[in-house]
């Protein structure tokens, strides 16, 4: 009835049977307008408005329903429909519903401006007024102005460097060298006399005496990134470093003293690595004096909305020559999704999205894996029939029922498919 209603006034139109089947439409077909139930067996329309919204938002949507409720009309248009529709309903009420549904498509909606969170509590590069975060800042304002060797934990991209940069710059020994060394990313052979330098002849290639980055930090900070990569030579050296505050070069008898500040980090279990004897224990509680634990993002999701805005800042220049606002239901997909990869994550997927909009970031211009999703249940498998009866009813759609057209896309003849449709 529906069909008929739309193809008298010269809409061309596709039937879905389930939201299944509409998602698989959806990915074929340039769809204008989509119309749907809400009260359906298996996956209801619920959540096919919400799906739609956010990886079709150019496509407005109707909602149909024999079940009126004021809660669900009010969940479906501020999931993203644009009209409610109480069935039974007359030819011209469905007209003018359809109408109204083109006129308020998102054609694109902007729904925010740029914000200032020049207020927030902030350590350079590092921000945010969650409570998780600021108990790191509590840490960092006891340790900024001594010595006391520190280890941060964290997952990748939680922002450990950052943390280490805040302590170093935010105190009393900003003025003093700062030195960031990736264990993970110095071949193992090269650790030992990249940290602590040597003397010439020490080793074939050395052919003259060269300082390492220990001698280079004095009086300042080292950052010893990803230490769980050291090998257990280096552990060593490592330790009566932190004891005895005195390093020898590699080829050399001769003692030299350091006047610094170790800070180690890892996203490693280290204490695994003990159990495992890849790491020393002793070496380990020297490192831990003082303890940094950096909670991945998605125990601080309220700072999103500030790193959204520290990053816009950032890049919104450099891409756009200016700074480029987020709409407000963009801005809730990147609240919502759990960003394994933390802030780095967040920050790669923010200069996208900068890159990909137009003046505003909508939804449309975020990755595919941060929007809704439908989990299809994978029982109730159809037969090989039901499957043929399903294709061959969509194809029909998609010509207008012109058998002859159908034939020709199905790669039967016309006679095997009129039996098929009967």
């Amino acid at each position: 009835m529906l069909q008929r209603h739309l193809q008298s006034l010269h809409y061309h139109t596709y039937n879905a049977i389930s939201v299944k089947e509409a998602v698989a439409i959806l990915r074929e077909t340039d769809i204008d307008l989509l119309i749907t139930d809400l009260k359906m067996p298996g996956i209801d329309g619920h959540e096919l408005v919400k799906y739609v919204a956010e990886n079709y938002p150019l496509i407005p949507i109707l909602v149909v329903s024999g079940y009126p409720s004021v809660n669900d009309a009010l969940n479906v248009i501020k999931s993203g429909a644009i009209d409610y529709l109480v069935k039974p309903f007359t030819h011209e009420e469905l007209k003018q519903a359809v109408l109204k549904s083109f006129k308020g498509s998102k054609k694109i909606k902007t729904s925010s401006k740029p914000r200032d969170f020049s207020s927030s509590s902030n350590y350079g590069e590092l921000i945010g007024e969650s409570s998780e975060i600021k108990e790191v800042f509590e840490i960092i304002d006891r340790v900024k102005d001594n010595k006391a060797t520190i280890f941060i934990n964290g997952e990748s991209g939680t922002g450990k460097e950052l943390v280490a940069r805040a302590i170093h710059y935010s105190g009393k020994f900003s003025r003093a060298p700062f030195i960031a060394v990736n264990c993970g990313a110095i071949p193992e052979n090269l650790l030992e006399s990249e940290l602590f330098g040597y003397v010439k002849g020490a080793f074939t290639g050395a052919d003259a005496n060269r300082q390492g980055f220990f001698q280079a930090a004095n009086h300042g900070t080292i950052f010893l990134d990803e230490i769980g990569n050291a090998s257990l030579a280096v552990q060593s050296r490592l330790l009566r470093a932190l004891q005895e505050k005195e390093i020898t070069r590699i080829g050399s008898q001769k003692v030299e003293k350091v006047d610094l500040r170790i800070i180690a980090a890892t996203n490693s279990d280290l204490k695994e690595l003990i159990a495992k004897n890849e790491f020393r224990e002793d070496l380990y509680y020297r490192l831990s004096v003082v303890q940094i634990n950096v909670p991945p993002l998605r125990e601080r999701k309220s700072d999103i909305s500030l790193l959204v805005d520290r990053f816009i800042k950032k890049y919104g220049p450099e891409y756009k020559d200016r700074i480029t606002p987020i709409s407000k239901a963009a801005l809730e997909v990147l609240e919502r999704y759990d960003w394994p990869g933390n802030i780095r994550e967040l920050e790669n997927v923010v200069q996208r999205a900068i890159i990909m909009c137009d003046k505003t970031i909508e939804v449309m211009d975020l990755p595919d894996h941060l929007k809704y999703k439908i989990n299809f249940s994978q029982e109730g498998w159809l037969p090989l029939r039901e499957m043929e009866k399903e294709y061959i009813l969509r194809v029909l759609a998609a010509v207008d029922n012109n058998k002859t057209k159908a034939a020709e896309i199905l790669q039967i003849d016309r006679k095997t498919l009129r039996q098929k449709i009967q």
